[in-house]
């Protein structure tokens, strides 16, 4: 029998700046605790991600017991520290695809620091716990919300999906560029494709929908230079019509905490 081991987590406070790995996360109703709370949105408050503007690899966040940290990568001393709760009760609408939901903006001085590090007009807003942005009916299963995430609370990659994408690459790429939140060891390349339902520490999770890649993944997470790969590449062995698929996106049934080592027990394939 194939033992599936939960290898890696990662959590992404603010949408498509860095993320970073914990040995275990809790999780919630949303997806990870802290996972994409937090966005950018330019002067009309719709959301900015990395396919416009590239540089947000270079800004890394971290957490500390009561506030986010975001820090320059190229210069480590250009960094800010956000409270968990922002100052102020004001609600804004904010757009992130094609939803809008309640936000509340961060605050003035908090803007001019991403503005300048990114060198473009942008406002942080937080996703405060009364907001619920649903997940896509066509693929929710009992009403399930997301964060800021482009939809769903999890992504789920196999390590075994990524070692066969990099065996047919000259330059194998590290797992940073598909942003998942979980990483598992055991069984065949895309065997996450297959899975209808399996869990981790009793909380279930559903694979409902593989993921669909864009160009985010070109981009080089530490330096922001953009290519072509893994997208040509996938291209040849992962296309479904007009679409590059990798990875799924999960729905998720109940709470607690989940960590590295954890076993994924396969219930409905």
């Amino acid at each position: 029998m194939t033992k599936y081991l939960l290898s890696e987590i990662y959590v992404y406070p603010v949408k498509s700046l860095g993320g970073f790995a914990v040995n275990s996360a809790e999780v919630t109703e949303r997806g990870l605790k802290h996972d994409r709370r937090w966005m950018l949105v330019d002067e009309n408050n719709k959301f900015f991600t990395q396919r416009l503007v590239k540089t947000m690899a270079l800004l890394q966040t971290s957490i500390a017991s009561d506030s986010l940290i975001v820090f320059n990568k190229t210069n480590p001393e250009e960094k800010i520290e956000i409270p968990f709760t922002p100052k102020n009760n004001i609600k804004e609408k904010a757009v992130v695809w094609d939803d809008t939901v309640d936000v509340i903006p961060c605050g003035n001085g908090i803007n001019e620091w991403f503005s300048e590090q990114l060198k473009i007009k942008c406002r942080l807003v937080f996703m405060p716990d009364e907001t619920e942005r649903k997940v896509d009916i066509n693929y929710a299963k009992n009403n399930e919300i997301t964060s800021f995430a482009d939809g769903y609370p999890f992504l789920i990659v196999g390590q075994e999906s990524l070692n066969l994408l990099n065996s047919k690459l000259e330059v194998p790429l590290p797992i940073n560029r598909f942003r998942p939140n979980f990483v598992f060891t055991g069984g065949n390349p895309h065997a996450e494709d297959s899975w209808k339902q399996f869990s981790i520490n009793d909380i279930i999770f559903k694979p409902v929908k593989p993921c669909a890649r864009c160009v985010i993944t070109t981009v080089n997470q530490s330096n922001a230079d953009q290519g072509f790969e893994p997208l040509k590449t996938l291209a040849t062995y992962r296309a479904v019509g007009n679409k590059v698929m990798f990875g799924m996106n999960l729905l998720h049934e109940g709470s607690g905490v989940v960590s590295v080592g954890d076993s994924l027990e396969i219930t409905s394939v």
